[in-house]
Formats: C-alpha cells, sequence, structure tokens
C-alpha cells in the first residue's frame, strides 16, 4: 500500500471535486467480494475492485469504504475476522487496523453499513455510487439502497423472476449510477503521480522479463501454449497477476484469440499481447509481433515495418492539448500509406482515410487509457473516460472503436498499439458488399488471407512537453527482434 497520507488525500480531493459540482450526501464505494468458481469455497482469483483500491488501498474481500460529502469523514467498513476464520486462513488485521493504515476511521460491520445506508435514504440523503460491473456487487448494491430484486413478497416468486428481474436490477444500478461521481473519480485517476507511474513502471519490468522469454522459446515446433505457460510463469515467480488474460498466437488476425491450440511452424507469425500487474494492482500492457523461425520474410517486414512506422509516428504526436484523435488518423495514414505502396490500397493516402478503407486493415482504436485498470475506469463508461465536449465517438467502422479520443493532460498514461490485420471474413464480406471498392484490391489481397496480424504496443506517459515511453525498453525493430531471437542460441 502507499502510505495513510496518500488515501486521506486522494479522498479529500474527491470530495472537494463532488462538493464544487454541488453534489451532497454519501459516497458509496464497495470493495469486491470472493467469486465462486463451481461452489462457494472454491474461487477464482481475488481482484479487488480498482476504485476501491484506488482510495482505500486495501485488497482483501468484504471491506467498502464511505466518504461524506457534507462533513468530509471517510469511513472504511467491515467484518472483523472470525475464529473460523483464523482457523483456515491464518490471523488477519482487524478493521481498525486497516482503516488506520488508510487513514481513515474505522466505520463498524457490514451490517451497521447497511443500516446507516437505509437510515440516510429515509432521510432523503443522496447516495453516490458508481455503475456495477459484477452480479455480487449489483446484489450488494441493491441490498444496501434498500431495492427490491422483484415485487413479489416471496422467494418463490423471487425466483421466479429470474435472468429478466435481475438483468432490470442491473440496468437500474447502472442507470442510477453518480454522474458527478463518476466525471470526478474520472478527473482524479486519470492523472497519474509519481508513485503510480513508478508502479506501472514495476509492471513494466515484469512485462520486460515475460518478453525476454518469449524470444527465448519461440521456435518451429513448439505450441503456443508453451510460449503463453512460459510467459505467465514469468508473471507468477515475481509474486503477482496478469493483467488480463494473455494473447499468445499465430492466427494474429483474431484479435483477442485466447486459443493457444496451436503449434508453431516456420514462417508464422506469433503476435504475443500480454501485460502483469504490480504488487498494488497497477498493469502493464505489450504487444510484440515475433517471427517464429527468428527471421522475417520480405512480405512480413514490409507490413511490420508499416505498422511500426504508424506507432512512431504517433508518439511523436502524443502531447498534452493534441487530441488521441489525431494520432489514430496519422496512424492510419501510415498504415494506408504503406498498403499503397504495396498496390493493396489505391487512391490518395487522404482519401482512403477519409472513405474509412484502411479500416479493413486496422479495425479498432489506436489505444486507451492504463492505470490500476488494464483499459483504465472503463466500467465507468468509455464516453466519459475517452471522450468530453471536445469530441464525440465516430459512427464509421474503424473509428467508432476508438476508446480514448480527447486531448490528453500531463500525467495521463496511455497504450499506442496500431496493427495491421488480414481477416478473411471481413475481407469476403467487404468484397461482395463493395465497400470502398474504389479504393482496395481485392485481387492483390487473395495473396494475404493466410498472412494472420501484426501489432505493436508500448505503454506512454503524458510529459509536459510530449510523452515518454515507459520502462526498459523491449525490443521492436525486425533488426533488434531478429537479433534477440538469434542470441538465444
Amino acid at each position: 500500500m502507499f502510505s495513510a497520507e496518500t488515501y486521506a488525500a486522494r479522498r479529500k480531493t474527491l470530495l472537494e471535486h463532488l462538493a464544487a459540482a454541488g453534489a451532497t450526501g454519501i459516497v458509496f464505494l464497495p470493495g469486491n467480494v470472493h467469486s465462486a468458481r463451481n461452489y462457494e469455497d472454491n474461487t477464482y482469483p481475488f481482484r479487488q475492485d480498482s476504485t476501491f483500491l484506488y482510495y482505500f488501498g486495501h485488497n482483501h474481500a468484504g471491506l467498502n469504504g464511505t466518504l461524506d460529502v457534507d462533513s468530509g469523514e471517510s469511513r472504511l467498513w467491515g467484518d472483523d475476522p472470525s475464529m473460523e476464520g483464523i482457523i483456515w486462513s491464518g490471523p488477519l488485521p482487524g478493521l481498525a487496523e486497516r482503516a488506520a493504515r488508510c487513514g481513515c476511521a474505522p466505520g463498524g460491520s457490514n451490517d451497521s453499513l447497511v443500516s446507516l445506508l437505509h437510515a440516510a435514504g429515509r432521510k432523503g440523503r443522496t447516495i453516490h455510487h458508481l455503475p456495477p460491473y459484477r452480479m455480487d456487487s449489483v446484489q450488494w448494491l441493491a441490498h444496501c439502497l434498500a431495492t427490491r430484486v422483484c415485487a413479489g413478497p416471496d422467494a418463490l416468486e423471487q425466483h421466479a423472476c429470474g435472468a429478466e428481474a435481475f438483468d432490470s436490477l442491473t440496468r437500474s444500478m447502472r442507470q442510477q449510477a453518480s454522474l458527478p461521481l463518476i466525471r470526478a473519480v474520472v478527473a482524479q485517476r486519470s492523472v497519474k503521480s509519481i508513485e503510480e507511474v513508478a508502479e506501472i513502471e514495476k509492471a513494466l519490468g515484469i512485462s520486460y522479463a515475460m518478453y525476454t522469454k518469449a524470444m527465448e522459446l519461440a521456435r518451429p515446433g513448439l505450441g503456443e501454449r508453451c510460449i503463453a505457460a512460459a510467459m505467465n510463469a514469468t508473471v507468477a515467480l515475481a509474486g503477482t497477476h496478469n493483467s488480463f488474460t494473455t494473447i499468445c498466437t499465430i492466427r494474429g488476425e483474431v484479435l483477442h484469440n485466447h486459443d493457444y491450440s496451436h503449434t508453431m511452424h516456420q514462417g508464422d507469425l506469433l503476435l504475443i499481447d500480454s501485460g502483469a500487474e504490480s504488487d498494488m494492482g497497477y498493469a502493464s500492457d505489450i504487444t510484440r509481433t515475433l517471427p517464429v523461425g527468428g527471421l522475417f520474410s520480405a512480405r512480413q517486414r514490409d507490413i511490420y515495418t508499416l505498422v511500426l512506422r504508424a506507432q512512431q509516428k504517433a508518439i511523436d504526436m502524443a502531447a498534452p492539448g493534441v487530441p488521441f484523435l489525431h494520432c489514430h488518423l496519422a496512424a492510419a495514414a501510415c498504415i494506408a500509406e504503406g498498403l499503397q505502396s504495396m498496390g493493396l490500397l489505391r487512391g490518395s493516402v487522404d482519401d482512403i482515410v477519409s472513405c474509412g478503407a484502411h479500416a479493413l486493415f486496422f479495425p479498432h482504436g489506436l489505444g486507451h487509457m492504463l492505470g490500476l485498470d488494464v483499459h483504465d475506469m472503463e466500467h465507468l463508461g468509455e464516453d466519459h473516460v475517452g471522450y468530453d465536449e471536445t469530441v464525440s465517438r465516430s459512427t464509421k467502422f474503424g473509428l467508432r472503436g476508438l476508446r480514448f479520443a480527447r486531448a490528453p493532460l500531463p500525467g495521463f498514461t496511455l497504450t499506442v498499439e496500431p496493427g495491421c490485420y488480414f481477416i478473411p471474413a471481413l475481407m469476403d464480406k467487404w468484397k461482395a458488399e463493395g465497400i470502398c471498392k474504389d479504393f482496395i484490391n481485392f485481387d492483390a489481397l487473395e495473396h494475404f488471407r493466410d498472412f494472420g496480424g501484426i501489432r505493436i504496443e508500448d505503454d506512454i506517459l503524458i510529459t509536459d512537453s510530449g510523452c515518454r515511453v515507459l520502462g526498459r525498453p523491449i525490443p521492436k525493430t525486425p533488426e533488434g527482434i531478429e537479433a534477440r531471437m538469434h542470441a538465444r542460441a
């Protein structure tokens, strides 16, 4: 954990933002609970809610936080360890000790929290909460806010409501989320402190070790799962967790491919998109595309080089006040120019990008916020995190997938991850429907149906005058990757 003063200062800033917005009442920040895998005592690895972690610091299940906008008081709530819990899990800190560690007062048990929130509701006080993203959080919110799952008075009728009632409840809890709280949290968590950036760089240190291992091992005859397992083991040996499920595939045209069933062959491209968490929960997110035999073919090198050029152009542009949308479009233009020079696209680069023909090959956004979540604060709503009054989300294919479009401020941490993919089903659809047919050489594309995909991703910090690529450099030029892969011998 950071110091108790850090968490107290964060909560003070949040309350000041809310007061400035004219908000009153109580902020309720529930922590996560254990999530059952197939029965109650066999759970998935625990991950704390990131906003709770940001303001209260404890990576422990069953805790909750409140902030009183009117009095300025913050409290931590939770049940002290029972003897049964001590028998199975060993001695754990009590609530008072946990509260002291994050610089607030202990509130009491979770039952007493429910009573407090019910009483506040009866008095007409506003309870501010964020949109929930887990079903157990939806149910806990409903319980704390005295919201019925359905109108029936008994368990049988409640059961009869089934999934429809819970879907309705989920929508209701999300719709009731406090817009002033969402905006205040986004504004605060977007700007990373020096200590937070250091945590991200710790995670990137693990990423460096992960990709070093991948470049040592990637060779013909091995399965994708061997590389994924070695990288995941590197994270485990560092004493932490993956920030998301590792993508490790020779079918890189499948953007989020979690299938590790293929065997690598000479000439394949292995796309790896992976990340680690620091012990305080801050994420890294890195992508590299490796030639399985240790050398890029001429065609692979051409495509790889245009993606690398696009990434470097976007990184060079990224700066305070420069809309990230502009960086995305500049990267798209680099990809379009490269494909045009190869005879796969035709017409002027400006026209290619304007009509969206490049999106056949680059169908996603340039990057996203990074922090305690690998897609930082995404559950609060991408339009709150990545857009503002100066830029609205496009409806155009490719552009509408841009998670972050607004101009960043110093202290923002973002990914920059352009790619070029040859997706047979998408190619067939566009050809059949004549989409952008004046700009795409569909006949030439037939020779790329089995190419796969290439993506290159790094994490950047927006500085006062530009940006800095975070972490120890992981080889990403064709020459650098080939040299590292040949050095394994």
